[in-house]
C-alpha cells in the first residue's frame, strides 16, 4: 500500500507508487453505474458484417457494438462484438464473410443503471469482459453501456494527476520501501 496520510487511517492519494496502491475505495463509493456510464447503444442487426461494424466502430469511435435487433426488447439482446472480437476474426477469414452475430459475446453481460460500481467491476472481471450493457430495470431496456475505461475514470477521480505536477503519473520511488519492493 502507499504512504500512509497522518494517522495512519487511510492511504495519502498523492503518493501513489504502483498501480496495486489505487484501491478501489478511492473512488466514490455512492457512485452508481448510471453515473459514468455512456448512454446510447452504438448496436447492429446479427446479420451485419463484421466488415460493417469495423466501420461503425471506427466511424462513432466506440471499442464495441451491441448486437441487437430490436432495443425495445430485451430479449433480442444478442451480444457484444468488441474491437479484439473484431481483429481475432480478421485472423480467421475476411470480415465480409463474418456476421456480427456469429463473433458476439453472447449472451452480453448486463447490469442495471443503478448498481454500484463495484459490482460493475466485479462482473466484468468474473465474465472477462470490459463492456457491459446497461439495462433499465424496469422497463428492460438497454439504455447504454459500461466500460472499464469508465470504471477506471471513476477509480481516478479522486486522484487526478491533471491537477499535479506531470511526474505525478510515475512519481520517484519511496526510498523507505527499498530498490527492489516494485511497489
Amino acid at each position: 500500500m502507499g504512504a500512509d496520510a497522518p494517522g495512519g487511517d487511510r492511504p495519502d492519494p498523492t503518493r501513489v507508487n504502483t498501480v496495486a496502491d489505487l484501491a478501489w475505495d478511492t473512488a466514490e463509493p455512492e457512485l452508481t453505474v448510471a453515473a459514468v456510464m455512456s448512454r446510447g447503444l452504438v448496436r447492429c442487426p446479427r446479420h451485419a458484417s463484421l466488415r460493417a461494424v469495423a466501420a461503425l466502430m471506427t466511424d462513432a469511435h466506440v471499442h464495441c457494438v451491441v448486437v441487437i435487433d430490436d432495443a425495445s426488447d430485451r430479449r433480442s439482446l444478442w451480444g457484444v462484438v468488441s474491437d479484439l472480437d473484431l481483429i481475432a476474426a480478421a485472423t480467421v477469414r475476411s470480415l465480409d464473410e463474418q456476421e456480427a452475430g456469429g463473433s458476439a459475446m453472447k449472451p452480453a453481460v448486463t447490469i442495471g443503471a443503478y448498481e454500484p460500481l463495484a459490482v460493475a467491476a466485479g462482473l466484468m472481471t468474473k465474465h472477462g469482459v470490459s463492456h457491459l450493457v446497461v439495462v433499465d430495470p424496469v422497463k428492460e431496456r438497454p439504455l447504454g453501456v459500461i466500460s472499464t475505461l469508465d470504471v477506471a475514470g471513476a477509480l481516478a477521480a479522486a486522484w487526478s494527476p491533471r491537477r499535479r505536477a506531470p511526474d505525478a503519473y510515475f512519481p520517484a520511488p519511496d526510498p523507505r520501501r527499498g530498490a527492489d519492493s516494485g511497489g
